[in-house]
Order: structure tokens, then sequence, then C-alpha cells
């Protein structure tokens, strides 16, 4: 099967979900629910890279024609597809669940955020994307809902700090 072009997944991601506004981070092109661009990022959900990283090389992003397609599910999808999520790696280290990281257009826990829910497709054929559909659905319904509390938070002025320490109101 024919990979998906890295930009035909983006362009794809945009079309389907109103609101979404892809970005250049962190050495990757990552996808943020910012309905009306309303806060300086918005929520990311979803994430392409097409090269290793420092502490990221486990998928061996650095061959031809190979990117990462990486969500974060929520808590219940991630369980219901692949158990207990996996105890965070050390620097450098990747998750134990036995994958091989290095596969092409299979879904499976991302190597290094794994931890946290994330998941990843490498160089997704469109019958592997369009599987994927309902993930990338419920990721951006929760990152949706994530983005509306930021917004509802800074409209009633509580903001919130870098480290999740909540501005008071009197300040």
């Amino acid at each position: 099967m024919t990979a998906m072009a890295l930009q035909e997944v983006v362009d794809a991601v945009v079309a389907r979900y109103p609101g979404v506004v892809p970005a250049a981070s962190w050495g990757e092109t990552s996808l943020f629910v910012n309905p009306g661009r309303q806060l300086p990022r918005g929520v990311y959900f979803c994430t392409l890279k097409d090269h290793d990283g420092a502490n990221d090389r486990a998928s061996q992003l650095d061959r031809d024609g190979v990117y990462r397609l990486a969500l974060g599910l929520p808590s219940a999808a991630y369980v219901q597809r692949f158990g207990a999520r996996p105890a965070r790696p050390s620097k450098g280290g990747v998750v134990a669940t036995g994958h091989d990281f290095t596969q092409r257009n299979v879904l499976m826990p991302h190597p290094v955020y794994g931890w946290m829910g994330w998941v990843q497709l490498l160089s997704p054929s469109r019958e592997a994307f369009d599987a994927l559909l309902p993930l990338l659905d419920a990721a951006y319904a929760e990152a949706t809902a994530a983005c509306a509390r930021r917004v509802a938070a800074r409209d009633r002025g509580a903001g919130v700090r870098r480290r999740g320490e909540r501005i008071r109101e009197d300040q």
C-alpha cells in the first residue's frame, strides 16, 4: 500500500475538523484545536514528524519516506485498544510494550509518549488513515473540550500559569 504524503495528512485533518490550526513547533507539525484562534496556541491533539530527535530515535524517522502521525487518545480509548498505559520511560528510553516501533502502517503506542496515552502510525496508507478516523474523532473531541475549558477559565479571569498555578483573581 502506498503511504499518504505528510502534507496530505495535515490537509485531511484540517479539512475534517473545524478550528484546527497547523503550526510548526518542536521540530514537527502540530495540529492545535483553536477555534477563532482564541488562545495563543490552542490544544494540540495530533502531530506529524519526519525526523529523529535527540530523545526520540526508536521509530527511525530518518529513513526515506518515513514520518510519524501521532495523536493523544482519551484514556478509555487507549486502554480499550492497548491495555493499561505503560510506565514512563527514562530519558532517551522507550515505553516497554513489546512493539517494533519502526513498523510502517501499524497503529501502536508512541515509543516515548505512550505513557501519556499517545499513539503512532508511521507513514499511513489511505486505508490505515481512514481506519484511524474514529480515534482521531475522539482525540479531537477531547482537545476541543480542553480548549473550551481554557477559554472559559481565561474569560473568567482565572487564567493558568505555565506550571498550572492559578492566578489569583485579585492580582
